[in-house]
Order: structure tokens, then C-alpha cells, then sequence
């Protein structure tokens, strides 16, 4: 999903907005008139209409020529018999769907409800409904990101983005950086120049996505294909009695009243309510185990799936920072790295990193006999956090964590920055993110400890239950927003294979090169750098190639994919 690449001076003259005063309430006005409310249209479909499609379809329109032929020739226990079938099969197939509920709606759910907008100098407290582009807004700590936007402040922000494109950590954003609609502000605060709202914002072509993909299931395919060989198989009979008795002399209302008959026993009328009536019970029988069927042919598709493409952050992994092996320099033991970190840390501040140091700690009674005397938390100017502590026998000194180079700089022993570099880079090879950490005990003499590896780990059922599917002979892909290097490490601690390709290498440009595609997403073991459109092409892409697939996710990016897929799978504590 690209966003135009423009300067900041650019944006504001494309928008014409006024980063000092905002809009005018009058333009602002003509702008919301213009483009429409920032709201994703929810489709909401009459339940009267909804429930009438159901008899209209090859398979419905053979049960309802079965009960005209039945009504016609008189054989009224025939005519009862077959239409509350026909209603049964309806009213069952309404019902699961009705439960269901909207995909375009969780999407919807992912917007903040109101925002801070500057308009005519004047801050004012804003449904998001109503941004327009142009609009300046202001976006604190915890905030959801109200719409696509432009970083006005040059102070730098951290953002989790993970629903929306994947990336399990958080992203660092500066001046006239773009943020994307329904991500979430961890870090910093910042003032923004609104650039697309509604379907126009990263979010809403993710619904748009959503909203196209359509197939017809395997399942339906195979019962319209019995239903057209028998409906055939009846049209030739009656045309063969037809011929006979116009040869033999037979009477002909005699002759049509046993067409009638043959067709109305030639129609399977109870074969599309038994089936949904089946699929209805292992729904139920599954709800009882946690998982919720939306769609009742998507149980059968489950049965003959042959690939399942599974999102990584939050369905493989936990979408929790841990902290690994202390990698410790010389003269430095684990327990005091880890226990540097977790005084350099605070809990109440609820930030991902230091509740990983934190919960590395094995001797709590140690560090809460340490007494903080003074935190500097975490910024994105400085990159580091830093603190003054007395420890059980008087002693103050100072712990420090935060960026590689930042950290690393603050010390003078060449050999000691020396191997925190190579370990970095060696860490960084693997996908892995590294906390430095140093001690002083005297102001400003740093001394470096070691390296604190941070990483999201898989979830501890995932290897067992890929190994599981695989054995059962489901293929399964790893698709993920995240780095190559962090996708071929998780790929590898799975199980599943380290061919994992970058999805901006993919082409579906002509048909040439969709063939090539195709084999190259067939052999490959997963896909890294994916945005929502990449998913659904893969899945598209595969299912082109004869494929039943499977896809599994958690976050707003994979909604596309998901609702594409012969059978979508949204894991626990999805968005």
C-alpha cells in the first residue's frame, strides 16, 4: 500500500491547510460535503431480502419446480413435504449467516471516536466522522490515529502498527512521516496534517479489499454440478417417455402426469437441506470447542484444504516482546545485566520493552531492595531511559538501556564497543532487536554491561500444531509484514522451512508472469514486507493454481486475505 512520497511544505500545499490555524469551519464544512464523513460504509443487507435469496439459485429452483410438479399432478403430501424443505434449508442457512455479522464492521470498530482537530485557531474536541483532508490534529500517548495523517512535529513518535501492516514492533515516525488510520501512538506525542480520510485512508482500502473478495466454495460448486447432472439425467428421460408414448399411441395427459412424477423424484430436494442441516450440527459442535463457524460451507472447505497461509505476529507468535539469552561482555554476570535493565525500567509506564526486562528478573526481593532515586524515562530524542539508584547497602550509581549506538557512545573502551557492535550486527542478521545496557558509579563514567536480545516469540503450541497440519498433508506458509531476516528466524525455530520470499518481488502483472508467480508462491515457505493487497493476491494466486487455501490472522491487515480464502480463520483475541 503506498503512500505519495511528498516534503511537508508539499502536503500543505496539496491540502491547503494552515499548519498554525487549521481550517476554517466554513471549509472544513465544504471539504466534508465534498469527500464525504471519515467512516468506513457499512453494508447492511434487508433481512427480509437476505432471507428470500435463499430460494432463489439452480439448486432452489429445482426444489420449486418440484413443488409446481407436484401441485400440478395433485400429490399434495409430495407438495407439503418438498416446500418445507425447500423453507428448512433456507431458514438454516439464514440463521448461521445472520449470526455471522458484518467483516466490514470489526474493520469499523478499529476507528477512534473522537479527535483533537485545530479549526480556526481553536482546538476543538471533533467526531472522526467529521476530519476532512487538510485537517490539523493532535495525537497523544495511547491515542488511535484518527486518519491517514502527515507528522507535522519534529520530534520523533513511536507507533504500533501491527494490526494494519504486521510489524510486531513498534515503528519510529518523524516530520512529515505518514501515520495510517486506526494504527496506535506508543510513544511521544505529535501534532498531524490529515492527507486522506473514509475509503481513501490505508484502512479503508483494506475494507475495500475486504468488501471485492468473493467466491463461490468448493462445496457449492460440487452441489450444483449434482444437481445439473441429475436435472440432465431427468430431461432425458422424460424426453425418451415423451418420444415412446407419441410412437405407441399412449394418451397424452396420461403421458405428462408421468414426466411430472419422474421430474419431481429426479430433483434432489432433500439434499441441500440435509447438508445444511449436517454442516449446521459440526457448527455447533465446534462452537462448543471455541470456535465460531460464520459460514456453513466453510467447514467442508476446512476438510479439503491443502494450504493454509498463517499471519505471523499474534498467530505464530504472541505479539509480546520477551527478552533471550543476556549476552553479557567480560567481568558482567546474567543476573546482574538483567537486573541493570529491569532498575533502568518502570513498570507503571505499561511500555512493551520494560515489561520484557522486567519479566526477566528471577530475584524480585533483589531488585526491589534497590530504591530508585531518580528515572529518566524513554524518549525517541535521546533513545535511551535512564536511572539513579541506591542499592541495600547505601551505594548510588546509574543504569542506563536503550539504543546500541546511543548506549555505546556514552562509553570510552574502544575493545568493549567494539563487541557490542559485532554482537549487534549479529543479532540484527537474525531479525532480533537488542537493548545495550551500562553502568556508572560515578556520573558520566559508563561502563558497558552487555546486550539484552528482545524478540517475539512463537506461541509454544505453534511447532507442534504446523507439524501436526503438515502431517495430515496441509502446506503451510507463513505470511508476515515483518523483516526478511525476523521471518526466515521464526520460520526456522518453526520448523517450517527459511525460503521465505519478500513480497515486493511478487509480479501479477500479465499472465506470463502470474504462471512464474504462482510457482515461485507454490515453493516457497512463506512471505515477508506483505501489505494486506499482497495477502489476498497469494491467496488468489494459489487458489488460481487449484488450491483449497486456508488463511489465519489476527489484525485488520489480514481481513482482505481472510474473507478471499476458500476458509478464513480468525485466531483468539483477534481485531
Amino acid at each position: 500500500m503506498s503512500v505519495p512520497t511528498l516534503s511537508l511544505s508539499e502536503w500543505q500545499q496539496r491540502l491547503g491547510a494552515d499548519p498554525v490555524q487549521g481550517l476554517a469551519p466554513a471549509e472544513a464544512a465544504r471539504s466534508l460535503a465534498q469527500d464525504g464523513p471519515n467512516a468506513l460504509p457499512e453494508k447492511k443487507a434487508n433481512p427480509v431480502l437476505k432471507f428470500l435469496s435463499y430460494f432463489w439459485g439452480p439448486i432452489p429452483w429445482m426444489i420449486e419446480v418440484a413443488v409446481l410438479l407436484s401441485a400440478l399432478v395433485g400429490h399434495w403430501a409430495d407438495f407439503w413435504i418438498i416446500l418445507v424443505l425447500l423453507v428448512i434449508n433456507a431458514v438454516v442457512g439464514f440463521w448461521e449467516e445472520f449470526q455471522a455479522g458484518n467483516a466490514i464492521a470489526a474493520l469499523k470498530a478499529k476507528l477512534a471516536l473522537k479527535a483533537k482537530v485545530k479549526r480556526g485557531g481553536a482546538w476543538l474536541d471533533v467526531p472522526t466522522r467529521e476530519l476532512v483532508p487538510g485537517d490539523l490534529v493532535r495525537i497523544r500517548l495511547g491515542d488511535i490515529v484518527p486518519a491517514d495523517a502527515v507528522v507535522l512535529t519534529s520530534d520523533p513518535i513511536e507507533v504500533d502498527q501491527s494490526a494494519l501492516t504486521g510489524e510486531s514492533l513498534p515503528v519510529t515516525h518523524g516530520q512529515g512521516e505518514s501515520l495510517y488510520s486506526g494504527s496506535i501512538l506508543r510513544q511521544g506525542e505529535c501534532d498531524a496534517l490529515v492527507s486522506a480520510t473514509g475509503l481513501k485512508t490505508y484502512l479503508g482500502k483494506t475494507a475495500e479489499l475486504v468488501a471485492d473478495a468473493k467466491s463461490v466454495s468448493h462445496f457449492q460448486k460440487a452441489v450444483l454440478k449434482i444437481g445439473d447432472y441429475l436435472i440432465v439425467c431427468a430431461l432425458v428421460l422424460v424426453a425418451t417417455i415423451l418420444v415412446a408414448a407419441l410412437l405407441r399411441g399412449d394418451p397424452m395427459l396420461t403421458t405428462l402426469q408421468f414426466a411430472l412424477v419422474l421430474t419431481v423424484a429426479a430433483v434432489p430436494v432433500a439434499m441441500p437441506t440435509v447438508l445444511s442441516v449436517t454442516m449446521a450440527v459440526g457448527a455447533r459442535l465446534l462452537a462448543r470447542k471455541e470456535a465460531i463457524v460464520s459460514r456453513l460451507s466453510s467447514i467442508e472447505e476446512l476438510a479439503g484444504m491443502d494450504t493454509l497461509c498463517s499471519d505471523k505476529t499474534g498467530t505464530l507468535t504472541q505479539n509480546k516482546l520477551s527478552l533471550g539469552e543476556p549476552l553479557c561482555l567480560a567481568g558482567t554476570t546474567p543476573e546482574e545485566l538483567v537486573m541493570a535493565g529491569a532498575l533502568a525500567s518502570r513498570a507503571e509506564d505499561r511500555d512493551p520493552i520494560d515489561l520484557a526486562v522486567l519479566a526477566g528478573v528471577k530475584d524480585e526481593k533483589s531488585l526491589a531492595a534497590h530504591q530508585v532515586l531518580h528515572f529518566q524515562p524513554f524518549d525517541p530524542v535521546r533513545k535511551r531511559t535512564e536511572a539513579q539508584v541506591e542499592d541495600p547497602d547505601g551505594r548510588e550509581y546509574w543504569v542506563t538501556k536503550g539504543a546500541p549506538q546511543v548506549i555505546a557512545a556514552l562509553a570510552t573502551d574502544t575493545a568493549a564497543r567494539s563487541e557490542i557492535d559485532r554482537q549487534v550486527a549479529a543479532l540484527a542478521a537474525q531479525g532480533t532487536r537488542a537493548l545495550v545496557v551500562a553502568r556508572a558509579d560515578a556520573p558520566g563514567a559508563w561502563r558497558l554491561l552487555g546486550i539484552l536480545p528482545l524478540s517475539d516469540p512463537p506461541r509454544p503450541d505453534s511447532k507442534s500444531t504446523i507439524a501436526a497440519t503438515e502431517a495430515i498433508g496441509v502446506r503451510v506458509k507463513m505470511v508476515t509484514g515483518d523483516q526478511l531476516a525476523i521471518a526466515k528466524q521464526i520460520a526456522g525455530q518453526l520448523g517450517m522451512g527459511t525460503d521465505i520470499l519478500d513480497a515486493g518481488t511478487l509480479a501479477f502483472a500479465d499472465a506470463a508472469q502470474a504462471r512464474a508467480t504462482l510457482k515461485e508462491i507454490e515453493g516457497a515457505d512463506g512471505f515477508a514486507q506483505v501489505f494486506p493487497e499482497h495477502k489476498y493476491r497469494i491467496v488468489a494466486a494459489l487458489q488460481q493454481g487449484g488450491h483449497i487455501v486456508g488463511m489465519t490472522g489476527d489484525g485488520v491487515n489480514d481481513a482482505p486475505a481472510l474473507k478471499k480464502a476458500d476458509c478464513g480463520i480468525a485466531v483468539s483475541n483477534a481485531t
